[in-house]
């Protein structure tokens, strides 16, 4: 099972690092071993998110997002997207932007270190979402129900999440947005238009997604009650609803949305490894790996009914994830704190599912859920 879920990342490792060692040498083969490491580390959070999302879907679309989703993540968003970023926000034409970024790498890395605010303000607010949908969102399984109970209840109010988003924004716009630490200057207007895309994209790409998945439930549900039958669990009860067609396509882009915005601070981070793009794409993409490989086995494990909480851990990470994210428009902060950040809330998280499963399990019982998460991280 670990051999077959891995096996690509694996090899993907082993051609990529003897890639790295024999065109830049040792210190590159070492750069290369850092990022992958720190892509990682930024990630796992975004492993369970996916693994939560994956799991709706049919097999064929579980295939897509393993190969051509992670072209889109390997070469997408931590080769082209720096890239076209810079082509954007520096006005140059894409094969200028290109050469800048193969010929003169340390002026590439400020105009990509200058676009900073509109990623973190753009990524910020799109995650962010996520967090208060899931927040807002009435479940049945509560890790820290002094928070999640009254959040429940508010979030009976539809808008409020947006309006959360939106008055952050607001704060962000006339406070870390004016002297940035990246650039220098007033970026107002460029982290409200950026923040507002966020938001709405958001809003588009997994408004389309839910409503298709409603739809396709409600179509076997009734199937279901003309054939007699019990109806499928609904969403959140952990049940696989197998989405395919129209429903799994916006999934799928949903998910790939979710990656860009995991992927922002790695990108911006890597820079202070390297300016190297490529260095940077072959590092990151090698981590990209095994957050898919790991996405997969969470799946196939069964490890999100096992661990209820391990959810709960990822959205909590998530929202801050989002608010440092935002936070990074004017303030330098390490990328070992967001990683530590993610790998705490999840253990924690972890370890309460682990503590219920043992409670309900009950004394002399002795049994073990049937997932082996320590295996895979």
């Amino acid at each position: 099972m670990l051999l077959k879920t891995f096996g690509w990342s694996f090899a993907v490792t082993v051609v990529g690092l003897a890639v790295a060692g024999v065109l830049w040498g040792w210190q590159g083969l070492a750069i290369v071993g850092i990022l992958s490491i720190l892509e990682i580390s930024l990630s796992f959070d975004n492993a369970v998110i996916n693994a939560g999302i994956l799991r709706k879907m049919n097999a064929f679309w579980q295939k897509i997002f393993l190969t051509f989703g992670i072209l889109i993540a390997v070469f997408g968003m931590r080769l082209v997207f720096p890239v076209v970023i810079v082509a954007i926000t520096a006005k140059l034409g894409p094969i200028e932007a290109v050469n800048l970024a193969i010929n003169d790498k340390a002026h590439y890395q400020e105009l990509v270190t200058a676009a900073h605010p509109a990623i973190a303000a753009f990524g910020g607010v799109f995650l962010l979402m996520i967090f208060l949908e899931f927040l807002f969102e009435e479940r049945e399984h509560k890790w820290l129900a002094w928070i999640e109970r009254p959040m429940a209840r508010l979030g009976k109010l539809e808008t409020l999440s947006v309006i959360v988003a939106l008055v952050v924004l607001l704060v962000a716009a006339v406070t870390v947005a004016t002297d940035v630490a990246h650039g220098g200057g007033d970026k107002t207007a460029t982290v409200l238009l950026s923040g507002v895309a966020g938001l709405i994209t958001y809003l588009v790409v997994g408004g389309i997604s839910g409503y298709f998945e409603d739809k396709l439930e409600d179509e076997e549900d009734e199937g279901a009650d003309e054939e007699g039958g019990a109806a499928p669990a609904k969403k959140g009860s952990g049940a696989v609803v197998g989405l395919a067609g129209k429903a799994a396509f916006f999934m799928f882009l949903y998910l790939e949305v979710i990656d860009a915005s995991f992927s922002f601070d790695g990108v911006i981070g890597a820079f202070a490894i390297t300016n190297d793009i490529f260095e940077m794409a072959l590092g990151l993409g090698i981590g990209a790996m095994y957050i898919r490989s790991l996405t997969v086995f969470l799946v196939r494990k069964g490890t999100l009914d096992d661990y209820v909480y391990l959810e709960h851990g990822a959205h909590y990470a998530i929202g801050a994830l989002a608010v440092i994210l935002i936070a990074t428009i004017k303030y330098e902060i390490p990328e070992v704190v967001t990683g530590l950040i993610g790998i705490v809330l999840i253990g924690l998280s972890f370890w309460s599912s682990v503590v219920k499963n043992r409670r309900e399990a009950g004394p002399g019982d002795g049994a073990e859920p049937k997932a082996e998460v320590s295996s895979g991280v």
